[in-house]
């Protein structure tokens, strides 16, 4: 083998290692668990999210969140990360839904927070239970369906 191969080859799979890191950092493959999303996504799809922050995201937009703390109260927490996937219905300063308002006392959803409900109502546990969600715990959109 010539240096010259030796170089490309070596280039090369450096050339696919920074291209493999940013896609980590501007994609994430996330696995829905349960029956809220239903009948858009079922248990056991996997999502392409790509990471957004809270500027980027729209009403109607599909999320992907950390699940808060407030879920395992009287639990440890989880050795890892745990997302929820709900759709956004309302954004910061937007008026909070009448179907939320039970839980949350402001009329407007607050800087950086939002206001999310699975589209299978029955069975969501989203806005409507635990109010207005922190923007920080925020993954990202998810893009499409990959499975």
């Amino acid at each position: 083998m010539t240096m010259f191969a030796w170089t490309a080859g070596l280039l090369a799979v450096a050339g696919l290692l920074l291209v493999l890191v940013v896609l980590r950092r501007r994609l994430a493959v996330v696995v829905v668990s349960g029956l809220s999303m239903e009948p858009t996504f079922h248990a056991g799809d996997r999502l392409l999210v790509r990471r957004m922050r809270l500027a980027r995201i729209s009403v109607g937009d599909v999320v992907v969140f950390e699940t808060p703390d407030w879920l395992g109260i009287g639990e440890p927490p989880p050795p890892e990360r745990r997302w929820m996937v709900k759709r956004v219905v309302a954004l910061p300063g937007d008026p909070v839904p009448e179907s939320v308002q039970a839980v949350v006392p402001e009329r407007r959803v607050a800087p950086d927070r939002l206001v999310v409900l699975g589209d299978n109502p029955s069975a969501s546990f989203d806005s409507r239970q635990c109010g207005l969600i922190d923007a920080g715990t925020l993954l990202g959109v998810a893009h499409r369906r990959i499975s």
